[in-house]
């Protein structure tokens, strides 16, 4: 089986995990290397826009950017951290 067709044959759900493992390793790994967290999130926002932009327009992404302040409003982005 090509890396293709393991992908599209890879549920949604399987393949978003497997990318949010991607990018927290990247994450570990660049600031390993004196990469302040918030340079790495602008850049991780530039390149998700840009994706999205390249694959849906311009219109579609900014429709799904709009939606953003809201959600980050209701906390769907907050983690907790662990209390010891």
């Amino acid at each position: 089986m090509t890396r293709e067709s393991a992908r599209v044959s890879m549920p949604d759900r399987e393949q978003k995990q497997a990318a949010l493992e991607f990018v927290q390793d990247a994450w570990v790994e660049a600031r390993r290397h004196g990469i302040d967290g918030d340079c790495m999130a602008q850049i991780c926002l530039f390149t998700a826009l840009s994706e999205l932009v390249s694959t849906y327009g311009e219109e579609a992404a900014a429709r799904y950017a709009e939606g953003l302040s809201t959600r980050i409003g209701n906390g769907e982005f907050s983690i907790e951290l662990a209390r010891q």
